[in-house]
């Protein structure tokens, strides 16, 4: 238990780097997504497909476990493909604080699937909802582009809701080994399809560029995402999801240090009912 809560805690942080590393990138937001990825499934690649248990449980894998592994890689890339353009439209601390309205989605898609959530969840969802309303009215104050920003990074907040759904079923027979490779490859090439598609360059960049991506896929992939997958069996998604609310307070900080970007004064108020909303969500699941 000691041993996880030092895990979360080099996760919370790898994460919290995520947002403020994209924005000072100087690549397309496709493009980041799909290297953060395709880096991450690399640098897996010897632990999957060398070492022999992992190599042997990849080959065991059901066919639905692997269905639900890929499923949960798409919707990653959807994920990834929404939150990372809005960073270049909205403040780091509005866009990281709208996508981690997880916890609110995951409720949601719960009770459409016949959970019956307390009513102390449903207050939380009320308030955290009415935060993210008064923060996009101050985005809306500032700017469209902004408003649009904020739009994409809750609708990467509803598709890691799905991601975490998909992944927490895999995980129950499978180990974060194998579920992370085929998750992480699939949202690869998922993200590999599109940015060809679209056209975003994939390379020609800068040295600087290239050292943050890197910084990237180790801080926030393999230390961040890797790591939450890895505590949550142990700690549960409660207490995990309570400590990824740290994500955004932790964005902000560093982008306010690193990047000099400080949210306009009006935000904060709606930043902290969005996180106190988002903890009675939390704190009522502990409870049940």
């Amino acid at each position: 238990m000691p041993l996880d809560f030092t895990l979360l805690a080099v996760a919370i942080t790898g994460v919290s780097f995520s947002a403020p590393l994209v924005a000072s990138t100087a690549a397309p937001a496709l493009a980041i997504a799909f290297w953060r990825n395709a880096m991450a499934t690399a640098a897996l690649s010897p632990f999957a497909l060398i070492r022999g248990r992992n190599r042997l449980e990849l080959r065991r894998m059901g066919r639905r476990a692997v269905l639900l592994s890929l499923a949960a890689g798409a919707v990653l890339a959807l994920h990834f493909g929404l939150w990372l353009p809005s960073l270049s439209m909205t403040s780091v601390a509005s866009s990281t604080a709208l996508c981690t309205t997880t916890p609110i989605w995951t409720t949601i898609f719960l009770r459409l699937r016949g959970h019956r959530p307390p009513k102390l969840v449903w207050a939380g969802t009320l308030l955290a909802m009415v935060g993210v309303v008064i923060l996009t009215g101050v985005d809306l104050s500032l700017s469209s582009r902004a408003l649009a920003g904020d739009a994409l990074a809750l609708g990467a907040g509803v598709a890691a809701a799905a991601y975490m759904l998909l992944g927490a079923e895999v995980r129950r027979t499978v180990s974060t080994t194998a579920y992370t490779y085929v998750c992480y490859a699939m949202t690869a090439v998922v993200l590999l399809a599109v940015c060809l598609g679209s056209g975003s360059a994939l390379g020609g960049y800068s040295g600087t560029t290239w050292m943050k991506l890197v910084a990237l896929t180790v801080a926030a992939q393999l230390l961040g995402h890797s790591l939450l997958n890895r505590v949550v069996r142990g700690l549960g998604p409660s207490t995990t999801s309570t400590a990824i609310l740290l994500e955004t307070p932790g964005a902000a900080l560093i982008a306010a240090v690193w990047l000099g970007q400080m949210p306009p004064v009006a935000a904060y108020p709606a930043l902290g009912v969005i996180l106190t909303g988002l903890a009675l969500v939390v704190l009522s699941d502990r409870r049940s």
